[in-house]
This record gives C-alpha cells, structure tokens and sequence, in this order.
C-alpha cells in the first residue's frame, strides 16, 4: 500500500512568516469556536467538518463485519486519521481528492488543528496479535474529540493525561479480538468520563454473519442502564459547545443502507 505522508511546509522571508502565523491565528480561532458535524460511514468511520476543516477518521473496506456498509472512500476530506492498517481502519486506496494521511502515535498540527495520536494495544495480548492501536485526540469547532480507534487494552494513567476528558468520546464496544467488549467499553467511559459517548464497532445488518466476530449494540446499552440514550434518525449530528450535556449522555446516529 502506497502511505500518503502528512507534510509540513515552511515560508520563508518576513512576510511570508507574517502571513502564515495570521493564517494559522485565524484557522485556530475557528477551530476553537463555533460548531461541529459528524457523519457516521459506519462501523469506526466519521466524517468530521467544523472550522473550515474536514477530516475523516478509519475509512475501511467492506469485508466482514463491514461487508454491507458503503465505502467510504466516496468521502472528500483534507485529512485522514487511521488507527491501524488493518482494513476495517485503514484501507486508504483510492480516497478522493489526495487528502494528508497521518497514522502513527505522535504529536501533529494540520490547518490550526492540533493532533495527539496515542498508541494503545490492539489486542489483549500486549500488541502481539494485532500490534498498536492508535487512539486520535483533537478540538476542532470548538469541541474536544477522542476516537478511541480499536483501543483494546486498559486506558493507563499515561493515557488518560493524553487523552483528558473528551466533550465526545468514540469508543468500541463490540468485542472480537481487536476492540473493547461491552463491559471494557464501559470501563473505558468511567475511565475518561466523556460529555457525549458515540459507541462504534459493534454488529449491525451491514456484517457477514458467517465472518463477523463482534456483538451488537444491545450488549453494551444493557451495561450502562441509567445513562440516558439519545437516539438520531440521521446519520449526521451537528454539536455545539453549548449542546453538550453536563452528565455522560449515549449518542446513536442511523446509517441509511
């Protein structure tokens, strides 16, 4: 696979330094306010547009668990975060418009927007059957993002500095071998104590029955009674600073087969 590399380019002269920090000003001041959308492309991929910046974050192949969902290479954006090379996360084949592709743990800044990139294994075995995962934490439209990818180990105490408390966590809940199962997923949301939880990974008709390894979302919501459940029929959500609820709310968006 041909890895499109995030680049950075440096001005030189006065007024191109003079330029370019007043452009990144501007670009940072419209990360920091306003609002976001998310569009959910199914299983861990969304869409993310806010600030003048559209980001889409483990675009996959449809095989498996995603064998039905369409793919979402359709998609235009500036960047694209992937969490693994696995093909549920990080198939990046013929993705429109030659988006930056950034995919290793690491510190990274795109349009204004700053990335942490954490790695978390894989897999409950160390990293050793799936390697590292690499969990995205950013603000962009004023709201703080966590995309857990396919986090399958304990968040550390290391981690969690990283990753703060997100205003929107995405995090599996599904199980299988690579991702956090109901009762993991749920530790995980006590862990980091988000606003609003998007649970990801997880079975819907869009799986191969005879090849899908993860369980549906029922699994999960069961765990956490009490929690309040907001239900869209729409696969976009528009969130605001000020629509953020106080107390950890679960936010469920529809996919349109």
């Amino acid at each position: 696979m041909k890895r499109r590399q995030l680049m950075g380019y440096a001005g030189t002269g006065l007024l191109t330094a003079l330029v370019t920090d007043f452009s990144s000003h501007l670009q940072a001041n419209a990360q920091s306010s306003g609002s976001l959308s998310v569009q959910w492309l199914g299983h861990s991929c969304f869409l993310f547009t806010g600030g003048g910046t559209k980001i889409l974050v483990n675009p996959f192949r449809s095989v498996g668990c995603t064998a039905k969902y369409r793919p979402p290479q359709v998609v235009t954006a500036d960047l694209v975060l992937i969490s693994s090379q696995l093909l549920d996360e990080g198939a990046v084949e013929g993705l429109l418009g030659n988006p930056k592709l950034i995919y290793e743990p690491g510190v990274y800044e795109f349009q204004g927007i700053k990335f942490q990139g954490i790695a978390i294994d894989h897999d409950r075995k160390g990293g050793k059957q799936f390697g590292i995962n690499t969990a995205w934490s950013w603000k962009q439209g004023g709201i703080n993002i966590l995309h857990l990818g396919g986090a399958a180990a304990p968040i550390s105490i290391e981690q969690k500095i990283l990753m703060g408390r997100p205003d929107v966590a995405f995090i599996p809940v599904g199980g299988g071998a690579k991702a956090y199962n109901a009762q993991e997923a749920k530790q995980a949301v006590q862990v980091l104590n988000p606003k609003l939880i998007i649970p990801t990974q997880y079975r819907t008709q869009a799986a191969d029955t005879a090849t899908c390894d993860i369980s549906p979302l029922d699994d999960f919501l069961n765990l956490m009674q009490g929690v309040n459940v907001r239900r869209s029929n729409s696969d976009t959500l528009a969130i605001s600073s000020g629509s953020l609820p106080k107390n950890g709310e679960i936010q469920l968006l529809s996919y349109k087969y």
